[in-house]
């Protein structure tokens, strides 16, 4: 798989799982995330964080 395609393959698929964890756990408030992308072969371990605004 290319970097490309695995790297779109994580954003669609993270998107989906968190709107559908808003939807049903209530997107009212701020949600802080964190997504951790690693190669153990490569001894890479790289963490991106934010907050996630709710719609309320």
């Amino acid at each position: 798989m290319s970097m490309r395609k695995f790297l779109k393959q994580v954003g669609v698929t993270s998107q989906q799982a968190i709107e559908k964890a808003m939807r049903d756990g209530g997107a009212a408030k701020d949600y802080e995330v964190k997504a951790v992308v690693t190669i153990e072969e490569l001894g890479m371990e790289h963490t991106v964080t934010g907050i996630i605004r709710g719609e309320g």
